[in-house]
Parts: structure tokens; sequence; C-alpha cells
């Protein structure tokens, strides 16, 4: 999704009409959920493959009258997440933070349903004859980075972080593919993306940077639900976030690592990336998994909120803590017996 599209959501969302009552075929309840090719068809991967093949929640909403849809979602994720929110298409999706902002800032409520554990690592690379050992190495040179997208907050992070600014590089507005195939002829002498780990095992880069051991620093998305529909329906609220921390906690307990390993290699990326990519001392794999409302949630959304302002995305100020609803996990966790099963850090005002 480019910077205009990005743009245009917002605006585009706030003009349906309709879009403040809960729409959707009565007795239905579609979530979407990012999805990629398999034997033909499109196929779940993560905590929504687990939700799916368990079951349980298909079961649960049945007894109740209402059956459960899968949204698959290939391509531009969150341009299409957010269409169908406004359109009221789907009732939940599991997407990222950045499109999601933008959804709410044009007048399509929207909260973060159930956190998704700790997030995803983000990687700086450079060419693998580069010099470069850090971002300082970098100063004056072209970084690829796909403007807009929700790790472009990750760079401007670690620039921050190094006391330099935006100014300090060429960066140049690429997506993921032509950014590698960039840092591969030499076009660009950096690359910031999610996983750097198949680029790095192709030869087409090295890794000097990683989010790795810095949960602020990461991209999150998580289980998000409109708000007029879960105020409407708490129960059928509480019982998909339910399903979802059951599908957490599963995926947390070391007996089921491996099996979660393996479900990551369904879209084709190879076993040693998945495990590398799991791979953090810092982050024990019970709290990789963790659905809690904590400090880290709260400050990741301040941040991303104060970006989207920054870069023209949003054009008003929206409290990153109305984004948020911890009701629907904190009665899931009840209701599992799991209240003590996770840590959170404690949650300091704005």
């Amino acid at each position: 999704m480019d910077r205009r599209s990005l743009l245009k959501l917002a605006p585009a969302a706030a003009l349906l009409p309709g879009v403040v009552r809960a729409q959707g075929e009565p007795g239905v309840l579609r979530i979407a959920v990012t999805a990629f090719a398999e034997n033909g068809k499109a196929s779940l991967s993560g905590t929504p493959y687990r939700v799916q093949q368990e079951g349980w929640l298909a079961r649960e909403l049945a007894r109740r009258g209402v059956q459960l849809e899968w949204f698959p979602v290939t391509g531009d994720t969150g341009a299409t997440m957010n269409e169908a929110f406004a359109s009221g298409r789907i009732q939940f999706a599991a997407y990222g933070d950045l499109p999601s902002v933008i959804l709410n800032a044009g007048g399509v409520r929207t909260q973060v349903i159930v956190p998704a554990g700790r997030g995803a690592d983000l990687f700086l690379l450079v060419p693998p004859g580069s010099s470069a050992r850090s971002l300082l190495d970098l100063k004056g040179k072209r970084i690829s980075i796909h403007r807009g997208r929700p790790w472009e907050l990750g760079l401007l992070h670690l620039i921050e972080d190094n006391k330099l600014t935006p100014r300090d590089f060429k960066l140049v507005n690429m997506d993921i593919k032509p950014g590698a195939s960039a840092l591969a002829t030499g076009a660009v002498d950096g690359l910031f993306q999610l996983n750097g780990y198949p680029l790095e095992d192709k030869g087409i880069g090295k890794i000097i940077w990683t989010s790795k051991g810095q949960p602020d620093r990461k991209m999150r998305a998580e289980l998000w639900g409109r708000c007029d529909y879960t105020r409407a329906n708490p129960e059928l609220a509480e019982l998909v976030a339910t399903a979802w921390v059951k599908a957490q906690y599963w995926a947390a307990q070391e007996e089921n690592r491996d099996t979660v390993i393996r479900d990551g290699t369904r879209n084709g990326t190879p076993e040693s990336v998945i495990r590398r990519s799991y791979d953090d001392p810092s982050l024990p794999w019970k709290d990789r998994w963790t659905p809690l409302y904590d400090e880290v949630v709260y400050r990741h959304y301040r941040r991303v909120v104060a970006f989207a302002r920054s870069q023209k995305l949003i054009r008003q100020a929206l409290p990153a803590e109305e984004l948020l609803e911890p009701r629907f996990v904190n009665a899931a966790l009840k209701n599992l017996g799991l209240a003590q099963y996770w840590r959170a850090s404690p949650v300091r005002t704005a």
C-alpha cells in the first residue's frame, strides 16, 4: 500500500453511508485474516489458523444460530480490510496497526479485541559486500523503505535512536520485492523491512540490525473488532476473544513449539527461517503469545498515532486509549482460568 492509498482510506471510509451502525448479514459473523495460496485455495496462518483448526469458535457460534465465515485477504491487506470494515462486510479483522489507526481517524471506529503477543521483528539489511555495520555507517546513503507501511515507523525509531533525522539519509520508497532487487543490484545501500532471514539465506543481503530484544521497536498486528458490533453483541465478541486467547495459550505451551513452527512453513517459508524468527533469548516462548493490554501495547499505539499525525496520514488527534478495549480479553482469561498465566508490565498514563 503506498502513501496515497493510505491517505485515501480515512476520507473514503468516512463518506460511506451507515458506517456508524453495525451492518452485516444477521446470523453471520465474518473475520478477515491474511491468507496465502495453498493447493489452489486461500489458507490461513498463525493464530487464525489455529482457531479455524480447533473449531471451537465455529461450534460455539453455531449453538447461538450464528455462522462463522472467514474472509481471507491476500496482497494489499490493509486497504482491503479497511474497506471491508467500512462497508460492513466484516465484523473482525486480524491485521496491522497503522491501517487500523487510519481507519479510526476516518470515522469507522474499531478497537483491539485481542493483542497479538509481542509483535513482529524488523530488519535493516545491506548488500553482502558492504562494510556498513550499523545505521550510522549508512548516513547520507540510500535506504529502501516502503513508505506509509507499518514498518516505516520502525525505521524512524531506529533513526531517532541513533540521534539522526530522516534528512540524514536518502530514503527510497519501494515495495518489498523491488527493494530486495535494488539491494541485490546495488541500487540502494540498505533495505528496511520485515523478516530479513530469507534475503540473507539467498545471499541478497546482510542483516546489520534487528528489533529482537526490543519490544518497543517491533511491528504489531492484532485482532480488531467494529465498535458498534461488539457493543451490540458483547457475548459474540467475548466468544471471538476467547477463541483467540485459547489459540495463543495453546501456542504458548513449550510442547507445542515444534507444531507452531511447522505451521509457519505452510506458506513455503523454510523451517530454518521460522526457527530463527522465533529465536530470541530475551523473550520467553510463553510471553511471545501474551494477549495482555500492558504498557508495551499502550505505548506502541500512542507512538503509532503520533507517527500517523506527523506523516499527515491522519488529520486530527486520536487518543490511543480509545483504540484498546481490554474487557473481552479479561473475561476470556477469567473464563479459561488463565488470569494469572501471563504477567503484564504496568500501564502508565500518557
